[in-house]
C-alpha cells in the first residue's frame, strides 16, 4: 500500500470524526465562549499528541506479523461496527445522524449551563465541552492514525492524512460557521466502514501467515467484495417506506385496542 492510498484512506476516515467535533465545538464557542473552548480544544489535542508520541514508536518495536494480526482484527471488528451503523441506518432501522439536531441540542444544554471560573479558565462549561468533544473524537482519529500508520511502518503519512482532515473541516466550519449538515455522513461512514474492514481482513490474515495472491493487489478484488456484500445486506434489509413494524401499532390503532378491552370488561 503506497503512500497516497495510506493518506488518502485515513484522511476519508479522519474526516467524519473531524465533522462530529466541530458540531461540539461551534456549539460551545458561538452559544459560550471561544476562548475558553479553544483552551479545552487545545487541552485535548495536547492528549492526543502525546498518546500518538507515546504508543507510535512503541508499536514499531513490535514483530510486523505479531502486529498485522492484532491491528487486522481490532480493524475488523471497528470498520463492522461502522458498517452495521451505516447499514441499520441506510435501511431505516435506524436513525440517521442529524448534525444539525445535534448542534441544537448541544446549544440548548450550553445555554442552560451556569458559568464558573475555574483553573484560569473563565468558563468551564465551554472549556470541558470542547476537551471532551474533541478528545472522545481524537481518539478515535488517533486509532486510526496509529494502527494503519504502525502496520504500514509510515506513521507520518497517516498523520498527513489525519491533519489535512481535520484541518479541511475547521477551515469549512469557520468559514461557514454551521455545522456540516449537508455532509453525507453515513455514506462517507458506509465507505469507511468498507475500508476498514477490508485492510483488517487482509492484515489480519497476513497475520497468519496467509500470503495473499499479487499482495497488495489483492485488497483490489477484497475492498470490491466487501462493498458487495454490505450492499446486498442494505438492499435486503431496506424497509418499506410507509410500512410500519409489526411490533409498533399506531397510537389510533392503540386506543381502538384500549376501548375494545375497557368496553368487554
Amino acid at each position: 500500500m503506497n503512500d497516497l492510498v495510506l493518506a488518502l484512506t485515513v484522511f476519508v476516515a479522519c474526516a467524519v470524526e473531524a465533522v462530529e467535533a466541530l458540531t461540539i465545538i461551534l456549539a460551545a464557542g458561538l452559544t459560550r465562549e471561544w476562548r475558553s473552548t479553544f483552551q479545552g480544544m487545545a487541552a485535548a489535542l495536547v492528549v492526543l499528541a502525546l498518546v500518538v508520541a507515546a504508543l507510535g514508536p512503541a508499536l514499531t518495536l513490535i514483530p510486523i506479523n505479531a502486529l498485522r494480526l492484532v491491528v487486522g482484527a481490532l480493524l475488523a471488528i471497528f470498520g463492522l461496527m461502522w458498517l452495521r451503523k451505516a447499514i441499520l441506518r441506510a435501511t431505516g432501522h435506524k436513525a440517521l445522524h442529524d448534525e444539525a439536531s445535534a448542534y441544537l441540542r448541544e446549544v440548548e444544554a450550553a445555554k442552560t449551563a451556569e458559568r464558573r471560573s475555574r483553573r484560569g479558565v473563565n468558563d468551564w462549561y465551554a472549556f470541558t465541552l470542547a476537551f471532551k468533544g474533541v478528545l472522545l473524537e481524537g481518539l478515535e482519529v488517533v486509532f486510526i492514525v496509529i494502527t494503519f500508520g504502525a502496520n504500514q511502518r509510515n506513521v507520518g503519512a497517516a498523520v498527513i492524512g489525519a491533519a489535512a482532515a481535520v484541518l479541511v473541516v475547521a477551515v469549512t466550519g469557520i468559514a461557514v460557521r454551521a455545522p456540516l449538515a449537508k455532509v453525507p455522513e453515513n455514506a462517507m461512514k458506509f465507505a469507511v466502514g468498507i475500508m476498514l474492514t477490508s485492510f483488517g481482513i487482509f492484515w489480519g490474515a497476513e497475520g497468519a501467515g496467509v500470503a495473499w495472491p499479487g499482495n497488495d493487489a489483492a485488497l483490489l478484488v477484497l475492498v470490491p467484495v466487501v462493498a458487495l456484500v454490505a450492499l446486498c445486506y442494505t438492499v435486503l434489509l431496506r424497509r418499506p417506506q410507509g410500512v410500519r413494524p409489526a411490533s409498533a401499532p399506531t397510537s389510533a390503532s392503540a386506543s381502538a385496542s384500549a376501548s375494545e378491552e375497557v368496553s368487554s370488561s
